[in-house]
């Protein structure tokens, strides 16, 4: 792509304010398949003065202006859709198909969505003499991750143009090449100059600027807890509007009326797809006592078979992790699990016998696993599932609960009145019962240090959105 060295401000591509540049290292293969330029404070303070000198006209847009754009932006993604999912296999280390049905297919679900939302949202009401007014909350500084990129940019994106804001988006420097060709995507959709900007970088450099820059209004951050103390902290001083969704450590509560195949088995699956890199992932399976043996047996029987390899295979479920460094540390946790005495099922340390370079973390399970585990506590964002025996459903719930975690549940029960009773004592932003389909309409965030605000659908188009009283407007 022309574009890796340069960024996209005010509706053209520029050269960046430094000189620094940074590998895209494909993790398959641990070599490099592109160069970036990185960002600094005078990048993010030239696009935050684009995004703030196109605000009050784009503010001023209609309804029906802002969805024409949106349909013309679907458009136009849909026509480079190969090409988002084909930089995604690569940058991220993806398997093909995943990448392909799921990757890029959220980019498309998630503006599909929000033009729906669109359509029927009313920015204005009337009670008693009082207009109740919904406007756009100004710039928007918006910090994703490599884990689902595209899904994370779309997330701010389209509800940032549905309301009528604009924009400056750092995409995560592991995975930025999506963001390039979004940028691209933007610019051939038409979108009006200044409305979106990008700006490569790293956390502590663009990030950090980004976050405390008085020029934005909202800062709305994807990634680990860790880096969002550090976004919402950067982002106090200027009283800002921040926007969270962090780590997790989901519980999956499979109860005794279940039907332990399918519960074990889609549980399995849900860890290690997308090779255990999703915030959401049910990796705490918990398993009443008198099926523990049974559940881990099954467990085995499904992780074995699961292909870890090439991106580019269409067999693959598993890629490699996105890179060096998670690679190290997903495999300090499997370690400390096996130190910490939890029975190691399937998998372990290194990579499986037959690949020999790339970040493969082999599919790995603990059976036996006790709560005060580091692999029961800590995010290790890897494919490693720790199954939890319990004796009660009023005791799994309070451990479910003790995490300083909130961000989805998961319950499994061939009851769907007794599996409600479990959901709604669960806190976290989501419960999934019975694996049920993926809902775009669904709100998306979580409880405690996995963040605060909703995603998805109109519980994300109100997170854009400042709220005016207008008292005394309809008086007599």
């Amino acid at each position: 792509m022309s574009h890796n060295l340069q960024f996209y401000i005010d509706g053209q591509w520029v050269q960046p304010s430094g000189s620094k540049t940074l590998e895209v290292i494909d993790p398959s293969t641990e070599e490099a398949i592109a160069t970036i330029a990185l960002g600094d404070e005078a990048d993010v303070d030239k696009a935050v003065a684009a995004a703030r000198a196109a605000f009050p006209a784009f503010a001023a847009t209609s309804k029906q202006e802002r969805l024409a754009l949106m349909r013309r932006l679907l458009e136009v993604y849909k026509a480079r859709y190969a090409d988002i999912a084909e930089a995604l296999s690569r940058e991220m280390g993806a398997p093909i198909e995943l990448a392909t049905k799921a990757q890029a297919g959220m980019g498309t679900a998630h503006l599909s969505k929000m033009i729906e939302t669109l359509e029927n949202f009313e920015f204005e009401e009337v009670r008693g003499t009082t207009l109740i007014a919904k406007e756009p909350i100004g710039v928007v500084g918006m910090i994703t991750p490599w884990n689902w990129p595209m899904n994370q940019i779309m997330c701010k994106v389209a509800p940032a143009l549905a309301a009528g804001c604009t924009m400056v988006l750092k995409p995560s420097e592991i995975a930025p090449l999506n963001a390039i060709i979004f940028a691209e995507i933007v610019h051939e959709a038409g979108i009006p100059k200044g409305v979106f900007n990008l700006v490569n970088g790293d956390g502590p450099t663009v990030g950090e600027a980004i976050s405390r820059h008085p020029g934005v209004d909202m800062v709305s951050f994807t990634g680990s807890t860790r880096a969002g103390i550090l976004v919402a902290k950067a982002a106090a001083d200027t009283v800002k509007r921040v926007h969270q969704e962090l780590g997790g450590k989901s519980a999956n509560i499979i109860l005794d009326d279940a039907d332990l195949n399918r519960a074990v088995k889609l549980g399995v699956e849900s860890v290690m797809r997308n090779s255990g890199q999703s915030c959401n992932a049910p990796t705490r399976m918990f398993v009443p006592a008198a099926l523990h043996d049974k559940a881990v047996a099954i467990a085995k029987a499904v992780a074995e078979p699961l292909k870890v390899g090439a991106p580019a295979s269409n067999d693959t479920f598993l890629g490699p992790v996105v890179s060096e460094t998670q690679y190290n540390k997903i495999q300090k946790l499997i370690e400390a699990g096996i130190k910490e005495g939890a029975d190691l099922v399937v998998g372990g340390p290194g990579r499986p016998e037959d690949l020999n370079r790339g970040y493969y973390v082999r599919p790995t399970i603990f059976g036996n696993v006790t709560d005060e585990m580091t692999i029961a506590r800590e995010e290790i964002f890897g494919p490693v599932l720790s199954i939890l025996p319990y004796q009660s459903d009023d005791e799994v719930v309070v451990r479910a609960n003790d995490t300083p975690y909130g961000l989805a549940s998961y319950v499994q029960s061939g009851s769907i009145e007794r599996a409600r009773k479990v959901a709604a004592q669960m806190r976290s932003g989501n419960v999934y019962i019975n694996y049920p389909a993926w809902d775009a309409g669904a709100p998306f965030g979580g409880y405690k240090q996995s963040g605060n605000g909703r995603e998805y659908a109109d519980f994300g188009l109100e997170e854009f959105l400042e709220i005016k009283g207008t008292v005394g407007y309809a008086a007599a």
